[in-house]
């Protein structure tokens, strides 16, 4: 019997092999369920809340594979002075405008209704790059901060920051008394990859630069920073841009897979690899011992997860 080609045609209509997938299999350990049960009532009141108070979450804009975890727990990221950045990071799936509307005079009245309706005991407020802004949106945050503590005085804050385009004075306006438990700003990548995945506004330098000021600043105050994985880096270069980021004395650290937000071929970087959690638990290890005050290192690890942990572990290790 002779052979049938796979690739063959009928009345003109030809069928070919089915195409290769463009990207790397999800694995198992990066698969999330949807909440259901007793979780489902209070997912869905964060969800009323946030709605009724017309705000912005990053667990929204950024597509967080966490949202249902943390949402049906009653915790959520809120996003202020917009929900557009002025940046075209090729990690991140918030949309970017050169000039996007002013920061809304309401919204750290609004953000502190959502954050006492909610009852939160730890609550992160990140925000959007605002490079329009003379201050980079400093004034604005410290506001919606402030906002925050005066309504919910028992509420320990974290701010997750932008680096306000390496503006030092703008900085030291944001941070000095402020009533902020933490001062988180992500370096994102290693140095190497900065060119390829970052904005060209912004840099390791930098950030790393602006991280060490606000140590310096509030000595008393907890800071922290991020790493995405999975973008091209090595192992070993992991292991160094933690060490620069202990010599800048941030306290806590956390680590997780980089996921493209969007389908391949449009502005975002492709994944490069999945790092299994075996890696993940090595490089939290290998943080304790460099001297981190807690660290959260997993594939589905967000620099927001489970704030309020990492927080009370840095308290235990003082």
């Amino acid at each position: 019997m002779p052979r049938v080609p796979r690739c063959f045609t009928i009345r003109g209509v030809t069928n070919l092999p089915s195409a290769k997938p463009t990207r790397p299999r999800l694995p198992e350990w990066l698969r999330r369920q949807p909440p259901s049960g007793g979780g489902l009532p209070v997912f869905n009141k964060t969800l009323n809340v946030v709605q009724t108070n017309e705000l912005h979450t990053v667990c929204e804009e950024a597509r967080c594979p966490n949202i249902h975890e943390c949402w049906a727990s009653g915790d959520a990221t809120f996003m202020v002075a917009g929900k557009e950045c002025t940046r075209g990071c090729r990690f991140c799936s918030v949309q970017t405008l050169k000039a996007p509307a002013a920061p809304e005079a309401d919204e750290p009245h609004k953000l502190a209704d959502a954050v006492e309706r909610m009852r939160l005991a730890h609550v992160v407020i990140t925000v959007v790059n605002r490079d329009d802004l003379p201050d980079g949106g400093a004034d604005h945050y410290r506001r919606c901060v402030q906002a925050v503590h005066e309504r919910c005085p028992h509420t320990t804050i974290e701010l997750l920051g932008s680096d306000l385009a390496g503006d030092l004075a703008a900085l030291e306006h944001l941070l000095t008394d402020s009533p902020l438990s933490v001062f988180a700003h992500n370096v994102e990548c290693v140095e190497r990859l900065d060119g390829a995945i970052r904005d060209p506004r912004a840099s390791f330098g930098q950030s790393l630069a602006v991280l060490a000021h606000a140590k310096q600043l509030r000595p008393d105050m907890v800071t922290k920073s991020s790493l995405m994985v999975g973008l091209g880096e090595t192992d070993d270069e992991i292991l160094q841009a933690m060490r620069r980021l202990r010599e800048a004395q941030v306290d806590l650290v956390t680590l997780g897979q980089y996921l493209a937000p969007g389908r391949p071929g449009e502005r975002f970087v492709p994944v490069d690899r999945y790092v299994p959690p075996t890696t993940f638990d090595a490089w939290a290890d290998a943080a304790r011992e460099m001297g981190f005050k807690g660290v959260a290192s997993g594939p589905l690890v967000r620099s927001s997860y489970k704030a309020g942990e990492l927080l009370r572990a840095a308290a235990i290790a003082d």
